[in-house]
């Protein structure tokens, strides 16, 4: 059984031949978990069998999904590979400094992936938003073009390397803290609030909605939430929301202001 690894997301990936030499360089560095998001049809197909270089088994294995919500949606730590200013704030790091991350948050029980985007554009910004870090690979600054496999092959090795020495391991259990959110957790908690900004009327600017929606990702995923916390913020949004409408409601009991109280 092989060990835990962090998973490869291909996000609509364009050429089969390039999924095909994504398996052989995974393999190369013990990485078994490929995930594609959104593939062309008939991808998997003699040229990525071909380029795959015995790597069948991986390619087969591949699981697919529509979005790349659902791609992350069990995972904790989520890395996205971009060479181009986002204007995000977010953690920027280096392969080698992200393997041994990587490598702590696996020590730890956490599910950890590494999000690549599309040959021709790379990712857009609402794959990126979803990161919890940026993955950035220090070349010539002249000429830093990689292809999809070399990406892959340059972040499992770092990977590989990394596990070499004996990982780092933390448990956030301890002192009470529980266990991290997972992705899935994190997106629920995210569409409850949008929907609740929508209705009060916060995010009621169009043209402005889509750049705020993002700000605000950004600042839960910076906050390393646990399940825990996700539970208590669902409560709180819920508390906030029943109480503003039991408020307004005419002819409520309870219709006096918070600031009252």
């Amino acid at each position: 059984m092989s060990e835990p690894a962090p998973a490869i997301i291909l996000v609509r990936p364009q050429l089969s031949q390039n999924i095909g030499t994504t398996a052989r360089a995974m393999l190369n560095c013990g990485l078994t978990d490929l995930r594609l998001v959104a593939p062309r049809d008939g991808w998997l197909d003699e040229r990525a069998l071909a380029a795959c270089s015995g790597a069948d088994a991986l390619l087969h294995g591949a699981r697919i999904f529509a979005t790349t919500s659902e791609a992350v949606a069990d995972l904790t730590r989520v890395w996205a590979t971009t060479g181009r200013n986002r204007y995000m704030t977010k953690a920027v790091q280096t392969p080698r400094v992200a393997a041994l991350d990587m490598r702590e948050s696996v020590a730890a029980g956490m599910g950890v992936g590494v999000l690549f985007g599309p040959e021709r554009t790379g990712l857009e910004n609402d794959d990126v938003v979803l990161a919890d870090t940026v993955l950035n690979v220090p070349l010539n600054p002249d000429y830093c073009s990689l292809n999809l496999a070399q990406a892959v092959l340059l972040i499992g090795y770092e990977w590989f390397q990394a596990g070499q020495g004996e990982p780092k391991a933390f448990d956030m259990s301890k002192g009470g803290w529980g266990r991290p959110a997972t992705k899935e957790e994190l997106l629920n908690l995210f569409t409850h609030l949008e929907r609740e900004l929508d209705a009060c009327g916060f995010l009621r600017h169009q043209e402005k909605r889509p750049s705020m929606v993002r700000n605000i990702r950004n600042m839960f995923q910076r906050a390393g939430l646990t399940a825990q916390e996700i539970r208590t913020l669902h409560g709180m949004i819920t508390e906030l929301v029943t109480r503003r409408r039991r408020d307004v409601e005419p002819g409520s009991d309870d219709g006096r202001k918070l600031e009252d109280q």
